[in-house]
């Protein structure tokens, strides 16, 4: 039983750092691209959407090994990991925080976005006479702030629930890149049903704890708008 505990919470550990990293960087890209695909008149606006979605219904392991592909020796990761010594980002923490990022991007971006394309034009309008930036920051983001919580509760939620993307990047090595769902495959592969229990028991928890908020976030945005 100390054995467990004490993977499970290496595990556990692992698995809320990359999740909190991984919903920082959603929120500072997320945020600006949002803004751009709903204010953008720009043709190339839905070709980029369109982008975003595929991410979205690609089958996480598609995704994990396209990204595995860029990432390895002979992609893009190769040529930045040089600069500090290593062969490739596939197999190490950056990578599967790059995962992540891609995988739970589509589901950051649109509540955000939706909440741009409700704003009201004129006074952003007049604001954009300033400058977009300045309209951005003044106007959008604190408009928006209820769905930037909301976003960050899903993108937090989702990369704690990652498997399939993070599998094909990370490997799941114990310490490294293994993260919490990939326990509850283990142990059901190696019949330890008692384990495997307490783990996924944790997790639906944890589920139903992000949709009782996001419930709740979606109150008070109803009282909000009313």
């Amino acid at each position: 039983m100390d054995a467990f505990l004490a993977e499970i919470w290496q595990s556990v550990a692992l698995t809320v750092e990359l999740a909190s990293v991984t919903t920082m960087i959603l929120l500072v890209i997320g945020a600006p691209l949002a803004w751009w695909l709903a204010r953008s008149k720009t043709a190339l606006r839905e070709a980029v959407a369109a982008i975003i979605t595929l991410l979205l219904v690609l089958p996480p392991t598609a995704l994990g090994f396209c990204v595995l592909v860029l990432l390895g020796p002979s992609g893009p990761g190769g040529l930045l990991a040089a600069f500090w010594g290593e062969r490739s980002l596939a197999f190490t923490f950056a990578g599967i925080v790059i995962g992540s990022v891609l995988s739970a991007l589509p589901l950051v971006v649109q509540p955000i976005r939706n909440a741009f394309v409700a704003m009201d034009d004129l006074p952003l309008e007049a604001a954009a006479r300033v400058s977009p930036l300045y309209a951005f920051i003044t106007i959008g983001l604190p408009l928006a702030r209820l769905e930037f919580v909301k976003a960050a509760v899903i993108g937090f939620a989702h990369t704690i629930g990652t498997f399939g993307v993070v599998m094909m990047i990370g490997g799941n090595i114990p310490g490294r890149t293994k993260v919490l769902s990939a326990y509850v495959i283990d142990y059901v592969q190696a019949s330890r049903w008692r384990e495997a229990s307490v783990v996924a028991g944790g997790m639906v928890m944890f589920a139903f704890a992000v949709i009782v908020t996001l419930a709740l976030l979606d109150r008070r945005c109803a009282r909000r708008s009313t």
